[in-house]
């Protein structure tokens, strides 16, 4: 079974576990990404489904199997109504505590810890982690420890100060800034102090950006979408590229090296005779971040272009995708896969490191240790996984999330 989520992760000193095809300005303000644009209507519209919370973890020890999972998956979301839960929801306490391990095994703990988690849901993963700790590690580390959740929901804020107070003496270590994470304005100076960043289903519901050519030597240009005359349907609008984290990205790629590997006469002739238009989903949003865990692929994607989107809506619980991401007004979920070679470069870009050795202006050593692992792999390395093992041996956290990975990065202190 591949998961098919509308949310993700990433783990970095950072862990990281909605579709913006282009501005209606030059550059808008990053949190407008998470609503609907104003091509679709006047006002923003912030769609927001609930969020699944379990009563109480699941038994798997008491299954018999993968049939008996799934009837006992099938009954827990007909009863809540909820259209998905997350796996660190599924899986509590086990999930947050096997990222609790790799954060003690990996963090400097001569130094107070301080976690910054993003898109903390209803707080499972935060009280997970805050128990793990307090059971786990050296008293001081626990009651020297910060844990901040960024959340951009009111509710849910409030949600998880509720979660995590179910032990009182985490209330001391834990708070909520409720703010949007995609503003830097809100993280204030830049700190010494080593941090956790956590991301857990955030990273497909970023902004991405698409871009397209004609042909296999054209130049890229920019998607924007338009009304229609009508004013009833979308169009796409092309344009030369403007967007400064879109450039960054082709950088990054090298597309615009690719191009001009094409340009030969022989490749301008035979484009032109047999022209192949290119397109290109570019994740704009990861530019602003650090850390995550996520998608590496997603089955079954109907929108053509490289990383393209999972456009679906779900009717009287049955799922239905889109083709055209342009059909979708308001009413569907967009997510993407993540792409972990380019996220790795889009770290060591952000660091620095990657345009020193471009530039070849420097022999100075990776300023960040980066490794990428799938979930059965991390798990089975940091978490308990015979606690989600079934009766005959099926493990649901090893064994049905083939398409998720994590993604940690920690700072190297390489000066040469």
């Amino acid at each position: 079974m591949l998961p098919r989520s509308n949310s993700s992760g990433k783990l970095f000193p950072f862990i990281f576990n909605k579709l913006k095809v282009t501005p209606n300005e030059p550059f808008a303000p990053s949190f407008q990404a998470l609503f609907s644009t104003r091509i679709v209507g006047e006002k923003p519209i912030l769609r927001s489904g609930a969020v699944g919370v379990l009563e109480r973890s699941i038994k798997f020890n008491q299954l018999e199997g993968r049939k008996a999972y799934m009837k006992h998956l099938d009954k827990i979301y007909k009863q809540s109504g909820i259209a998905w839960f997350t796996p660190v929801e599924l899986f509590k306490p086990w999930y947050a505590q096997g990222i609790a391990e790799a954060i003690l095994r990996t963090a400097n703990l001569s130094v107070p810890l301080k976690i910054y988690e993003i898109g903390g849901g209803s707080g499972t993963c935060a009280k997970g982690i805050l128990d793990y700790i307090m059971l786990n590690a050296p008293p001081r580390i626990y009651n020297n420890m910060t844990y901040i959740s960024v959340e951009i929901s009111p509710t849910l804020a409030e949600i998880q100060k509720q979660t995590v107070g179910e032990v009182c003496s985490h209330l001391s270590k834990f708070k909520v800034e409720h703010r949007d994470a995609m503003d830097r304005s809100g993280w204030g100076d830049v700190e010494q102090q080593p941090c956790w960043v956590i991301m857990l289903e955030v990273l497909d519901n970023l902004p991405h950006d698409l871009i397209y050519s004609e042909s296999q030597v054209s130049p890229w240009m920019e998607v924007w979408v338009e009304k229609q005359l009508d004013g009833e349907g979308l169009s796409e609008l092309y344009k030369p590229l403007q967007d400064s984290l879109i450039k960054h990205c082709v950088e990054i790629l090298e597309l615009d090296k690719n191009d001009t590997k094409r340009s030969s006469i022989v490749s301008k002739a035979w484009s032109k005779l047999f022209p192949k238009p290119r397109r290109c989903w570019l994740p704009t949003g990861s530019m602003v971040r650090e850390l995550l865990k996520d998608f590496s692929f997603l089955p079954d994607v109907k929108v053509p272009g490289e990383r393209a989107p999972l456009v679906s809506t779900k009717k009287d619980g049955q799922s239905s995708d889109y083709s055209n991401y342009l059909d979708a007004k308001g009413d569907a979920d967009i997510f993407f896969p993540t792409d972990f070679w380019l996220l790795e470069r889009i770290d060591h870009y952000c660091s620095g490191w990657l345009k020193l050795q471009k530039d070849k202006s420097s022999l100075q050593g990776r300023k960040r240790r980066t490794i990428t692992l799938d979930t059965s792999s991390f798990m089975e390395e940091f978490g308990l996984p015979s606690k989600t093992r079934t009766k005959d041996g099926y493990n649901p956290l090893l064994d049905d999330f083939k398409n998720t990975k994590f993604y940690l990065s920690v700072p190297t202190h390489n000066i040469k």
